[in-house]
């Protein structure tokens, strides 16, 4: 979430009036419901992990332990197990 400065954003008068309930606060504006974006949507982050995941069902499948995984991956055994089940039930 990028900041924006009010001054450059909002027209004098409202931003006078929004200043009589908060002034000099950080207030968070949410977003109209139907432009809200799912968690990922906006970065590769989301099919990132989902890359790495098949990568680690994949090395699971091909013997390699939990615990290897999960050093190998950096993450914990209980990520690991998680990962697998979820990924064993599709």
């Amino acid at each position: 979430m990028k900041y924006k400065n009010a001054t450059l954003v909002l027209p004098p008068d409202l931003l006078l009036q929004v200043q009589e309930y908060v002034d000099g606060e950080f207030l968070y504006i949410p977003r109209v419901s139907d432009r809200k974006r799912s968690w990922g949507e906006t970065t590769f982050t989301r099919r990132e992990l989902q890359d790495r995941n098949k990568r680690i069902y994949e090395d699971y499948l091909n013997g390699e332990s939990m615990e290897h995984l999960a050093e190998k991956y950096f993450l914990s055994l209980k990520s690991i197990q998680r990962i697998i089940r979820q990924l064993r039930k599709r």
